[in-house]
């Protein structure tokens, strides 16, 4: 089987996801896509993976040329025979720069489908309400797999090098600072539990100058906060992770994350809110790593969530052995097998 995947390998260094995924399956030829390549080779799959990043350019005249283009490639792809799979892992664009646009560029989309997976049960219940036209298609749940030899652990000294003590409460916000991330909202509300032996961590990168400039403001106000707004090189994430009591997803919308598989894969207990597949996911490893909230971070919610983190007794590991990539991409291409034979 020849597929083609967008993207397959390119992100690794910025989200192994795909990478993971596609080096992992046997007896199928993955190439990272390329419309040449696409019109040019054989392929029996192309597997999409967010599509809605067209949708993040702020020119609107760009984010219609490229989702344009986009439903293009798939109608001259189904001409030459090629099925068309989407991975749910959002349901729509986080920043909705152009909603008319989006809400036209989905249904397009949507339609020119011949299968889908979710990430988890609720994402696909949340994926069919949201674009009925996938009650028709073949659908799947292939869990999101954990990132367990994928980066190097070494020696932590990031307490020491940020003059942090040891026995300080340590909170961590890590990965891509966007504004439906809210760390804004983290940032008050670590401010409002004034606890002097509380520090939070956020570390991440940043695109937005704007939201950068006034999260740098923020932070001036705020003594016990480290902020890193730069790319974290892969051999260094885990100096992060170790440093933290409590990892804090404060997002306003989520449906999956893989920062949370992320904070299990290093045994880091998990703040999160009640949203999306949360709830199924706490289900999944047990509420003695996974603390929800519901609506709006607050001071007592991370008050809690540090003392749950910090006095719940829990084994060394989350149960996240099942999510090896040896079986989800053994069932991503069973998936396959059956949107061929439909």
């Amino acid at each position: 089987m020849r597929i083609c995947a967008w993207p397959a390998f390119k992100l690794r260094d910025r989200n192994p996801y795909t990478s993971l995924l596609y080096s992992h399956m046997r007896g199928a030829e993955v190439d990272e896509f390329a419309p040449s390549l696409l019109l040019r080779e054989k392929y029996s799959i192309w597997h999409i993976h967010w599509p809605e990043s067209f949708l993040h350019s702020p020119s609107l005249s760009q984010g219609l040329g490229k989702t344009c283009g986009l439903l293009g490639l798939m109608d001259l792809a189904h001409r030459r025979g090629v099925k068309i799979v989407w991975t749910v892992h959002n349901l729509a664009s986080h920043e909705q720069l152009h909603p008319t646009v989006e809400r036209w560029f989905w249904k397009q989309f949507t339609k020119r489908l011949d299968g889908y997976t979710s990430l988890s049960k609720a994402g696909m219940q949340a994926a069919q309400d949201r674009h009925p036209q996938l009650r028709d298609l073949f659908g799947t749940v292939i869990p999101h797999g954990h990132y367990k030899e994928e980066y190097p652990v070494g020696p932590n000294d990031l307490r020491q090098q940020l003059g942090i003590p040891q026995h300080a409460r340590v909170l961590l916000f890590f990965g891509a600072i966007r504004d439906y991330k809210n760390i804004p909202g983290l940032m008050k509300a670590f401010q409002e539990w004034q606890q002097q032996d509380a520090v939070l961590i956020v570390a991440g990168y940043c695109r937005d100058a704007r939201l950068e400039t006034a999260v740098r403001k923020q932070a001036e106000k705020i003594p016990n906060l480290h902020l890193e707004i730069r790319y974290i090189p892969k051999d260094s994430v885990y100096r992060y992770f170790s440093a933290s009591d409590l990892v804090v997803l404060p997002y306003r919308e989520i449906l999956n994350s893989g920062t949370a598989l992320l904070a299990l894969t290093f045994g880091k207990p998990v703040l999160v809110p009640r949203k999306g597949a949360m709830a199924e996911l706490q289900n999944n490893v047990g509420n003695t790593w996974i603390f929800t909230y519901p609506d709006v971070l607050q001071a007592d919610t991370l008050a809690s969530a540090m003392e749950w983190a910090r006095n719940t007794q829990r084994p060394s590991a989350p149960p996240i052995d099942s999510l090896c990539w040896d079986r989800i991409a053994a069932a991503t291409l069973n998936a396959y097998e059956a949107i061929l034979a439909a």
